[in-house]
């Protein structure tokens, strides 16, 4: 039997807290048929919608502080790691399978002296005017940036992982067969200082977070679970190709002659041939095809 690692894209939880347990039920059969069967399973998420509600519900109260960027992402591990203990639990009771699972409140260490630093790029929260733009940039101190021609959002940082502080733990959960939630949104990041980690205003990849976590944990299998069945080339055009096996040679390729959009499928492109030079197997596909990804039989199949 293997150790997978499922990652979940925010986007695929829903824009809302029903709308997220509506479809996690769908999400924790696919998982629970993972589950009997005999694997040990990791489950990752994103959480770019819901990191951004919980941070704009605050900046805009006026009877509550502000709340820092790292404390907003801690609350969306909360609350989704819930969800999903209580969608995965309730569907393991329902098939008569006696395991328990927990979410880990994940902090990831990333370099304080990471180029991302200097360069915010991760689109977070609501869409402003200039004009709002300019005061949220005088008075909170954010950069802003324009987005799409849909209006000015506050960007972020998004450091590369480069440890997974509670890594011990979550080994220790496996080894006693119980079904793990961490990385949380890509993690909380904190940079080390001296013998202390401090919470910094950044956005981890969680498909980055997912990979590194993989590999500390010696999984042999990384399944990125999104909105589309494949991995395209020339996507939306009339000679569009979906990719099922396809060697890390070729995508390295693909990636030089940029078939693969910055913001959307690059970093999950990435992210899998990383785990997958380990000598190890990557998939990206979409939440739909969960089973058959499960079994290698859906999806873009990367191996190392």
């Amino acid at each position: 039997m293997s150790r997978i690692v499922v990652s979940l894209g925010g986007n695929a939880l829903g824009k809302n807290p029903e709308e997220q347990k509506l479809l996690l039920k769908n999400v924790a059969t696919h998982i629970v048929d993972l589950i009997k069967v005999g694997h040990e399973v990791v489950i990752a998420h994103g959480n770019g919608p819901q990191v951004g509600m919980i941070n704009l519900a605050f900046s805009e109260s006026s009877s509550t502080p502000n709340m820092p960027f790292p404390e907003c992402g801690a609350m969306s591990q909360g609350y989704i790691g819930y969800h999903l203990q209580n969608s995965i639990g309730n569907e393991l009771s329902k098939q008569h399978i006696d395991k328990s699972i927990a979410s880990i409140v994940t902090q990831v260490i990333v370099d304080e002296n990471d180029p991302a630093f200097n360069h915010p790029t991760k689109p977070i929260g609501n869409f402003y005017n200039l004009e709002e733009s300019q005061k949220l940039e005088e008075t909170m101190g954010y950069n802003m940036v324009e987005d799409s021609g849909r209006g000015y959002r506050r960007v972020v940082p998004s450091p590369m992982p480069i440890d997974v502080k509670e890594k011990a733990i979550i080994k220790s959960l496996l080894r006693d067969k119980h079904i793990v939630i961490t990385v949380g949104g890509g993690g909380i990041p904190v940079v080390l200082e001296g013998h202390t980690l401090k919470g910094v205003a950044a956005v981890i990849d969680k498909d980055n977070a997912s990979a590194k976590l993989a590999e500390l944990i010696d999984a042999d299998i990384l399944i990125i679970l999104t909105a589309v069945d494949n991995v395209y080339i020339n996507f939306g055009k009339e000679n569009e190709e979906a990719l099922h096996d396809v060697s890390i040679e070729r995508l390295e390729k693909l990636i030089e002659d940029k078939q693969f959009a910055e913001g959307s499928m690059l970093p999950k492109i990435k992210a899998s041939i990383s785990f997958a030079k380990n000598k190890k197997v990557s998939v990206i596909a979409s939440l739909a095809n969960a089973e058959q990804a499960f079994n290698l039989e859906a999806g873009t199949i990367i191996k190392g």
